[in-house]
C-alpha cells in the first residue's frame, strides 16, 4: 500500500514538474505569404548571425573561427528563389564572402540550398524583436541558428534562444563574439 501511494505521489510530482518546465512552442513561419508573395518581405534584408546550438559541438565547429557574420537575403531572379549573400569576419580579421541560393518549397516551410540536396532549412519566429531562428539539418548534423537585425540584440534574446534549444536536446551552444567591425557585403 505504501509503495502505491509513493508511486502515485512521484507520478503526480512528475506531471506537475513537466507542466511547469515544459518547453515553449515556436510558431513556424510559412515561406509563402497569404497575399501571394513568394517570401514575406519582412524576412528580406540584412541579418546578423548571433548564436548557434546543436546536440554536439562538432555540429557547430564550422563557426569556431568566426567573429561575426552579416547576411543579406534578397528575392532571386527566378520564382521561388532567394539569394543569400554573407560576409564572414574571422577571429583573425579576414573577410570571407559567401553566396547561397535557397529554393522555396511550395506548401512547406522548407528552404532547400542549391547544390546541397541533403540540406534543409526551416524558419521559425523568435520572441526577440528583430529576431529569427533557423533549423538547419543535413547529412549528419542538425543545428539551430539565431539571427537578428541588430548585431547586439538584448541579452534576454540569447538566453531565450539558449533555453529553447536546450529543451530541443541541443547540448552545445556557441555565441559569436562580435568584437570586430562587420565586413561590408559585396553588392553583386
Amino acid at each position: 500500500m505504501f509503495h502505491q501511494i509513493w508511486a502515485a505521489l512521484l507520478y503526480l510530482y512528475g506531471v506537475i514538474l513537466n507542466s511547469i518546465y515544459q518547453c515553449p512552442e515556436h510558431s513556424q513561419l510559412t515561406t509563402l505569404g497569404v497575399d501571394g508573395k513568394e517570401f514575406p518581405e519582412v524576412h528580406l534584408g540584412q541579418w546578423y548571425f548571433i548564436a548557434g546550438a546543436a546536440p554536439t559541438k562538432e555540429e557547430l565547429a564550422t563557426f569556431d573561427p568566426v567573429d561575426n557574420i552579416v547576411f543579406n537575403m534578397a528575392v532571386g531572379s527566378a520564382p521561388m528563389q532567394l539569394n543569400l549573400r554573407a560576409t564572414i569576419r574571422t577571429k583573425d580579421g579576414l573577410c570571407v564572402p559567401r553566396k547561397w541560393i535557397y529554393h522555396l518549397t511550395e506548401g512547406s516551410t522548407d528552404l532547400r540550398t542549391e547544390g546541397r540536396p541533403d540540406m534543409k532549412t526551416e524558419l521559425f519566429s523568435s520572441s526577440c524583436p528583430g529576431g529569427i531562428m533557423l533549423n538547419e539539418t543535413g547529412q549528419g548534423y542538425q543545428r539551430f541558428l539565431l539571427y537578428n537585425r541588430s548585431p547586439h540584440p538584448p541579452e534576454k534574446c540569447v538566453e531565450e534562444f539558449k533555453s529553447l534549444t536546450s529543451c530541443l536536446d541541443s547540448k552545445a551552444f556557441l555565441l559569436t563574439p562580435r568584437n570586430q567591425e562587420a565586413c561590408e557585403l559585396s553588392s553583386d
